[in-house]
């Protein structure tokens, strides 16, 4: 895992400049400090010096994104597509450049979560209120994070405390009867043991539409809402010049309506995120800084199917680290060591009730000479389920011009089987080993400071596919119907095509995928991936007043392996308003899918249809 604070005066300096696709600055001579991304190589590194194909998200993006959640949000992004089993509380998915939702790596603040059992985030439980910006790296960074970070790496930070003290708040209201509040205090004291902190609580609540559509096997044509309360947390101390220590803090209760067919009962889930982490840096000389960490991230979660039947179960994940970051004149040595524990409780199925471990070592070294940048890492995880793992990866960029780079890179990768497909009963093997990737890309980015624009290739190779057979290879006896098991091969590979500029007022942006996710195997395509899909947006600013507009396009996707169900393609419109009234407040009104356009993400599963909201901001400095 990366480390939640690399110091937060490094970040708090620098963080207000985070836009999204792409970092503006005031001028060509800003740009190669207004922005940092700390993801792709688990330290603070300028944009335009990372190798990696990324995009930073700020808060002054999500504000006027228009999302009403963390899947929304990411949904306007290059490079991502979601599908999602109804509305803001229900299950998500995310897939990253046409990769399995599976095989992406989800961290908040530097702690990784997700559920072992079906091995993915629950990105429902995320508050979006709470998050001061999001890092999107896209590709193979096992080398960085070992496991599952086949297609990409999302990390979420929360807000940060740096300078006097402020206060933020909000409040929303909406379609489907949406209500949200929203408080946050930050700020650090001065002098040479200085206290940071950051804290804040957000509550919301929608009455929501019926998650099901006739056609549907569970459909109820009830409303469908859900209730979530969270709390962020973060607390910091220099304990010396060049040490410090600190506490980050993440809650989040869930309680979420599904359809389970027609009947009076309350079909719910109830969910809940706690991620905990202490953490402390040291800085032994000049050029060598020790980075400790020490988390637990729970997942829990009870699904309430009838009066007399529920089904719990529980994920906690501990991970230990230590990162020796040595600088040796402009290059960066690191050296990592983790281990992570996985444990799963299920009240129910109790053939998932086991754990695992995996201790991991890595290094990796960055290099610049000149116009030229390198890097090289490599990583060897050995746990106790799966064996042994290396992976590693090589990248090299030039820089023709100040604002001209070219890049290239190649990396492996693998995603650790789920619970669920190792000891479900009637589906899982214990056998069942990891899938592997090997990924390469090249690409081309430009960045004057007014305009940006990058075209990336990448083609990623996966093999040991685990997909749901249905006639089991093995123990045939015991999995009658069909088991997970490593039969498949697939290609995931594409063009991804970004660009932002501004002119005067008006700020514009916009992004392409073209890519081909498919099964090898069978010749059929992914499972809800489209080959294309394109997002453009416009802003306009003057004097007090902000407003947007901004475009979602996706091409047609089938809902099968099979490729037989076939759900249309779809545009979306998405209208932002923000008028300063006063110094420190704004009024905000968004209108989402302004053409009220009916489509699905995932078959027999509704979306919302046109949805205004409306709020009072109020941010002191």
């Amino acid at each position: 895992m990366t480390f939640p604070v690399v110091r937060h005066a490094a970040l708090t300096s620098l963080a207000l400049a985070f836009t999204s696709p792409y970092a503006l600055a005031d001028s060509a001579a800003d740009t190669a400090v207004a922005a940092v991304v700390i993801t792709a190589t688990r330290a603070p590194q300028p944009s335009s010096e990372v190798l990696s194909d990324h995009v930073l998200i700020s808060a002054t993006d999500i504000a006027r994104s228009g999302a009403g959640s963390v899947v929304e949000l990411l949904q306007k992004q290059r490079g991502i597509e979601i599908t999602r089993n109804g509305g803001p509380g229900a299950a998500s998915q995310v897939f990253i450049r046409g990769g399995d939702a599976k095989q992406t790596v989800v961290l908040v603040d530097g702690v990784r979560i997700g559920s072992s059992t079906i091995g993915i985030a629950n990105w429902a439980t995320l508050p979006l209120a709470n998050i001061e910006r999001i890092e999107i790296v896209y590709g193979p960074l096992a080398t960085m994070y070992g496991a599952d970070a086949i297609g990409g790496v999302v990390q979420i930070f929360t807000r940060r405390g740096a300078g006097a003290p402020t206060v933020t708040a909000a409040v929303e209201a909406g379609s489907d009867k949406a209500r949200s509040m929203a408080f946050g205090v930050a700020g650090a004291s001065e002098g040479e043991n200085s206290i940071s902190y950051a804290f804040g609580v957000s509550k919301d609540k929608d009455d929501g539409f019926s998650t099901t559509k006739p056609g549907n096997f569970s459909y109820n044509q009830d409303n469908d809402g859900y209730a979530r309360d969270s709390a962020t947390g973060q607390l910091g101390i220099v304990l010396a010049k060049g040490h410090e220590a600190g506490l980050l803090y993440l809650h989040s209760h869930l309680k979420s309506q599904y359809d389970a067919g027609a009947g009076p009962f309350d079909v719910r889930s109830v969910q809940n995120m706690d991620n905990i982490a202490v953490y402390s840096t040291h800085e032994i000389t000049p050029n060598w800084k020790v980075s400790l960490q020490a988390s637990e991230a729970d997942d829990k979660s009870v699904n309430f199917s009838s009066a007399t039947s529920s089904n719990r179960i529980d994920t906690r994940l501990h991970a230990y680290s230590m990162q020796n970051d040595i600088a040796l004149g402009s290059d960066l040595l690191q050296l990592v060591l983790e281990r992570r524990v996985e444990d799963v409780y299920a009240d129910t199925t109790r053939a998932l009730n086991t754990s695992r471990a995996a201790n991991s070592v890595a290094a990796a070294y960055s290099l610049k000479r000149g116009n030229h940048l390198a890097s090289a890492s490599a990583r060897r995880d050995d746990s106790t389920q799966y064996g042994a793992k290396v992976t590693g990866g090589i990248g090299y960029g030039y820089k023709l011009t100040r604002a001209l780079r070219l890049n290239a890179s190649a990396g492996t990768s693998f995603r650790a089987p789920t619970f669920n497909e190792l000891y479900y009963p009637g589906y899982g093997v214990d056998a069942n080993k990891p899938e592997q990737g090997k990924n390469v890309e090249g690409g081309v980015y430009f960045n004057d400071g007014t305009t940006q624009a990058s075209a990336v290739w990448y083609r990623n190779r996966l093999t040991d596919l685990l997909v749901n057979t249905s006639i089991c290879p093995v123990q045939q006896d015991t999995h009658p119907y069909g088991c997970a098991y490593n039969v498949n091969r697939a290609t995931l590979e594409g063009i991804s095509l970004g660009a932002r500029t501004r002119m005067g007022a008006f700020d514009m942006s916009g992004s392409l995928d073209l890519q081909d996710p498919r099964d090898d195997t069978t010749g059929k395509s992914l499972q809800r991936r489209a080959k294309r899909h394109a997002k453009f947006a416009i802003e306009y600013s003057a004097g007090a007043l902000t407003a947007g507009a901004g475009v979602q396009l996706s091409g047609k996707r089938f809902d099968d392996l099979a490729n037989r169900n076939t759900l249309p393609g779809y545009g979306l419109v998405n209208l932002f308003g923000e008028y300063r009234f006063a110094p420190d407040w704004s009024a905000v009104l968004r209108l989402n899918n302004a053409a009220g356009k009916q489509y699905e993400t995932a078959r027999n599963y509704a979306t919302a249809g046109r949805q205004v909201f409306a709020g009072i901001r109020y941010g002191s400095k």
